[in-house]
């Protein structure tokens, strides 16, 4: 079964006030870190801007439709066909980890459920999740009627999660990308000792 991954790159990043796709990450942007931790699927590509992020060396998918959020990057890369098994990362994701993101993968492949989405203390996070090519009819569906909830969808395909006890971070505002940071530097002068 062939595995591809996207990062969803086309939000405005209005709360946070900058790109936060370009945010300083382990001494990169952090778009380039979330897209190598991606790679665990195989091919990488970037679902937003198209000119905006080439740099990076990956292939660049623009929405198809615009203003349609999350869900309008999704359609995206399920119409690429690049994959039966469809990683879908956001951006703003900062610290994942290669072997979560293969359980996600093998969890899709072992379960045969449509939409596997990972869940942590926090709750269910539907941009870090595994879409099977066969979701795109119903997101079609949701977006020509403008349903654009995330979790909406989830539950309209009977997604299933795959628990984690250790947070997601997803960074929005200045606030969460301090927060984010601050943790990390703990857990690494925990590792260290």
């Amino acid at each position: 079964m062939q595995a591809a991954a996207f990062v969803l790159v086309g939000g405005s990043s209005s709360r946070m006030g900058r790109d936060k796709a370009l945010l300083s990450w382990n001494s990169r942007p952090l778009v380039d870190d979330v897209a190598r931790a991606a790679a665990v699927a195989g091919s990488v590509a970037l679902v937003g801007e198209t000119t905006r992020y080439k740099q990076f060396g990956f292939d660049c998918l623009p929405d198809l439709r615009s203003g349609c959020g999350p869900l309008g990057g999704i359609e995206a890369a399920l119409e690429s066909r690049r994959g039966d098994l469809n990683l879908i990362l956001a951006c703003d994701m900062p610290g994942l980890e290669h072997a979560w993101l293969s359980r996600l993968l093998s969890h899709a492949q072992e379960t045969g459920a449509l939409c596997v989405a990972s869940r942590d203390p926090g709750g269910i996070h539907p941009l870090c999740a595994v879409y099977r090519s066969e979701c795109l009819p119903a997101i079609r569906r949701n977006l020509d009627a403008r349903r654009l909830r995330l979790l909406d969808l989830l539950r309209e395909l009977g997604a299933t999660t795959l628990e984690r006890t250790r947070p997601l971070w997803n960074v929005n505002t200045p606030h969460d990308w301090a927060s984010c940071q601050v943790r990390e530097k703990s857990l690494s002068s925990a590792d260290a000792h």
